[in-house]
């Protein structure tokens, strides 16, 4: 069984900050990737910014600059801090690990439950 449990959410003014993390736990083998994701109502699930082991990083466009990906290996962890936040970044935010467990080889995707971030404007 493997966990991901976001925290950090909730509303915040246009141009504010918020620092979402989300720790991995459960029976982890090694954990290739992690990233978030968000889902504003009636529009699909998009990535907003992803890094792999390594500390590779990737953004989505609408992001770059305002938002910073990290992670701590040692715990498990990937925050993702939002500055300068826009009303347009108002979503759920959906944690994304992809890893392998202690059971098999096999790489596999999980995800959180979620956390509301508003901006108002």
């Amino acid at each position: 069984q493997v966990q991901l449990v976001e925290s950090g959410g909730g509303l915040v003014q246009a141009g504010g900050s918020l620092r979402l993390s989300c720790a991995a736990s459960g029976s982890i083998r090694s954990i290739n990737a992690m990233g978030w994701y968000r889902q504003a109502p009636g529009k699909q699930r998009e990535l907003v910014a992803g890094i792999a082991i390594g500390g590779t990083t990737n953004y989505a466009d609408s992001v770059k600059g305002r938002f910073t990906i990290s992670r701590d290996n040692a715990k498990n962890t990937v925050y993702l801090q939002m500055n300068s936040l826009k009303p347009e970044d108002t979503a759920v935010y959906y944690c994304n690990a992809l890893l392998r467990t202690t059971t098999g080889l096999a790489l596999l995707n999980y995800w959180g439950q979620g956390t509301q971030v508003t901006v108002s404007s």
